[in-house]
């Protein structure tokens, strides 16, 4: 399978979320690509199909439940109230 424009590596994810956090936190908070693999790990984010190496490739519907999810605690590990 090959990375089509609906489906994010965990490099691209991160890229993608850490855009949502910048909007949400002013530019304070960031989303690396191991916290998309954390995410995967505690079940936040389930892989949508896998590239051609077998890594997974996430959607953007469950990397926007996932940021949503992880946002709270993310915030308040960076100082910000919610």
């Amino acid at each position: 399978m090959t990375v089509s424009a609906r489906l994010y590596t965990t490099i691209q994810a991160a890229e993608q979320a850490t855009r949502w956090r910048h909007f949400a936190t002013g530019g304070t908070a960031s989303v690396t690509p191991a916290a998309i693999r954390k995410w995967a790990s505690r079940g936040h984010l389930a892989p949508a199909g896998l590239d051609d190496r077998g890594r997974p490739l996430y959607d953007l519907p469950g990397l926007a439940r996932a940021e949503k999810a992880t946002r709270p605690r993310a915030l308040r590990l960076v100082g910000i109230s919610t």
